[in-house]
């Protein structure tokens, strides 16, 4: 009876729509694509990722004296990466149909699913806002005096054992927050994007992929992980060719998983 109530309350669409079984490997053939599509048209990709480095020069300029705060807001900005990519998964499914893709066209992708992907943006927006309490909390919680600047921080000085329950605790909630970000929007955005789905059915189906593909999704997320932690490297100027990198094999994760 549940089954036949939940047939019924589902799309059309989503009662046909299948996920595939995909191997381990599959991300090192979305990444291939990606380049390929990055390669094709570098001009809206890097301007992407240049927009990226911009707003993280400019959070570290605001910020730079209060470490807490900027390593929160960077984690936070990760979270919200399946949005800020939108026009990189336009590039990629623009590229599908035509040769040239203009760039203009893109910053207003949004408008495809404007109620979909707003509404799923503010769920973001809220696990960000959750995750930035929670971290801020740490934070407190651990150094009640003064908190130790940026460059220490990110050096190997700080792995220390009086640190290393901090970094446990801290690090350990944020990769439950990001698993989490992650599991929800794995497919969700291009999938609202391009055949117009409603945002629970979109995490649904982005659930469904991940449980289907345990192997191919942690392959997947570690080399997205690889991929930002190499693009903070140089001053985070990696990321003006890793971010567009990840935003268009996300786009090819899609059609590889979403049938």
């Amino acid at each position: 009876m549940a089954e036949e109530l939940n047939a019924a309350a589902a799309p059309d669409w989503l009662n046909e729509l299948k996920v595939r079984n995909l191997p381990w490997h599959t991300p090192f053939a979305w990444l291939r694509a990606g380049w390929g599509d990055l390669r094709a048209m570098p001009h809206g990709s890097l301007f992407y990722g240049l927009a990226f480095v911009i707003m993280g020069w400019a959070l570290y300029a605001i910020m730079g004296r209060a470490p807490e705060h900027v390593l929160t807001l960077t984690a936070a900005f990760l979270l919200m990466g399946p949005f800020t990519c939108l026009g990189l998964y336009e590039i990629s499914r623009l590229h599908e149909k035509i040769d040239k893709v203009r760039l203009a066209p893109t910053f207003t992708a949004f408008r495809h699913n404007i109620a979909g992907i707003g509404f799923f943006s503010a769920l973001l927006a809220l696990l960000v806002a959750g995750w930035m309490r929670v971290s801020v909390v740490v934070f407190a919680l651990f150094f009640t005096d003064n908190v130790p600047d940026l460059k220490l921080m990110l050096s190997v000085r700080f792995l220390t054992e009086e640190n290393l329950l901090f970094l446990v605790v801290w690090l350990g909630s944020g990769a439950l927050f990001a698993a989490l970000a992650f599991a929800l929007s794995v497919v969700s955005i291009p999938l609202m994007l391009d055949r117009d789905a409603d945002t629970i059915s979109a995490m649904f189906v982005s659930l469904r992929a991940c449980v289907a593909n345990p192997a191919c999704m942690l392959v997947w997320g570690l080399c997205i992980v690889v991929l930002v932690l190499a693009g903070f490297a140089l001053f985070g100027l990696g990321i003006i060719v890793t971010a567009p990198l990840v935003g268009h094999a996300t786009w090819h994760a899609y059609r590889a998983l979403v049938v």
